[in-house]
């Protein structure tokens, strides 16, 4: 049992409020108006145990949890109002609590599910939302919403691989920079006597020498720079035009850019199919998928096409005259447009690219790690290099 506040309406016009005890919110809602009171607000309480636990930010698996539940219950056939009531109830993150007890608020006072879930400020993709509006529309919000997680997930499972595969390298890259830092502090430093004789060392030598007592006697103020740099760094990546331009000249590299056209492709695809799927108009579906779209001047072309969409042309022919897809994609779209199976089309495009681009990030994520080794091993060589050569200059020197 769970305690809930609410505000109710009495038969005389007062508002009361109070507390009492249930197993959720509708059977709190029934409580009341079996006394005779016209339930305005429930929510709650703030003490209840087992609502809330520790708060923090609102992860990516914690959201499509909460869906894929919300899903599986609507298609169980449990209505939308206890579906929601539930998900309030499950005791996950405080946000998701307040999100779901919001929407289970504005259900009972007769809102659509949809301006519910868009006024419940959860971070969700906006093709969550139309697919809402479709589903309700539809008479299959469950469904709706089941498509939605999917590709919430698959979106969620190619991040989590890249950044999985990245893991070693970027040990790498900090291990080296470790031991760079460490020759700088320790090593470098031990052999900054021979700079008395600078005018006879080798330049190489000399660079190195100097580079360590530098960073040896400054290593605050550097310490305060390098933290500086990255907060800086970090400011400027939370900026979308920054990254939208970052991520423009990336596409624009000879390896790299295969690998973010195909991926960017294959998830317009998919969320293409998965909309027009759920009978989403395909005006409206090209919109939202274009509006997810990263890469700038894609998402240019494929705004051409919803244009010359709305215009009347066709979709296949519309995103040919932009080159927005390969040959293969123009016939599969078009033998979809004339065969009324559009989405199953966009979805059997969806695994084509997704398979392109999987094969081309491993493709990446191969030369990573040797061009890392080849990048760090080639600074330590110069270091321990400069070194030997200010020795051996000594050496040559003293005889």
């Amino acid at each position: 049992m769970q305690r809930f506040d609410y505000k109710v309406l009495a038969a005389d016009g007062s508002v009361l409020s109070g507390q009492l005890r249930a197993g959720s919110e509708r059977e709190a809602a029934r409580q009341l108006e079996r006394k005779g009171l016209a339930p305005l607000e429930i929510v709650r309480h703030a003490g209840t145990p087992g609502v809330q636990r520790a708060g923090g930010r609102l992860r990516r698996e914690e959201l499509i949890l909460a869906f894929h539940q919300l899903a599986t219950m609507l298609r169980a056939g449990v209505t939308l109002g206890e579906a929601v009531e539930a998900q309030a109830g499950a005791g996950g993150h405080p946000r998701l609590a307040a999100a779901f007890a919001g929407i289970a608020t504005q259900l009972r006072r007769g809102e659509a599910f949809h301006d519910a879930l868009a006024a419940a400020g959860l971070p969700l993709p906006d093709y969550v939302l139309q697919l809402a509006r479709a589903g309700e529309l539809t008479g299959r919000v469950g469904e709706a919403l089941a498509d939605g997680v999917r590709q919430m997930e698959y979106e969620h499972g190619l991040a989590t691989e890249m950044r999985n595969a990245l893991i070693y390298p970027a040990v790498l890259v900090f291990a080296g920079a470790a031991a760079v830092v460490l020759m700088f502090a320790f090593v470098v430093p031990r052999f900054s006597s021979l700079l008395d004789k600078a005018d006879q060392l080798p330049l190489l030598a000399w660079a190195v020498l100097s580079g360590g007592t530098f960073a040896n006697e400054h290593w605050p103020w550097l310490l305060v720079l390098a933290l500086a740099a990255g907060a800086a760094a970090w400011r400027l990546q939370s900026q979308p035009r920054l990254r939208a331009r970052v991520v423009e000249r990336a596409a624009s590299l000879p390896v790299l850019g295969p690998w973010l056209q195909d991926a960017e492709t294959g998830r317009w695809a998919k969320v293409m199919a998965t909309l027009l799927g759920n009978r989403v108009p395909l005006a409206q579906a090209l919109e939202l998928a274009t509006d997810g779209t990263s890469l700038p001047d894609r998402r240019r072309r494929l705004a051409q096409v919803t244009r010359a969409v709305r215009g009347g042309q066709s979709l296949a022919d519309a995103l040919e005259d932009q080159d927005a897809l390969s040959p293969t994609g123009y016939n599969l779209v078009r033998v979809g447009e004339r065969s009324g199976e559009l989405p199953a089309m966009l979805a059997s495009l969806a695994r084509l690219y997704d398979e392109a681009g999987r094969t081309r990030m491993k493709r990446v994520l191969i030369l990573v790690e040797p061009i890392a080794i080849l990048v760090i091993g080639g600074v330590i060589g110069t270091i321990i290099l400069g070194v030997i050569l200010a020795i051996t200059s000594a050496n040559d020197l003293a005889f």
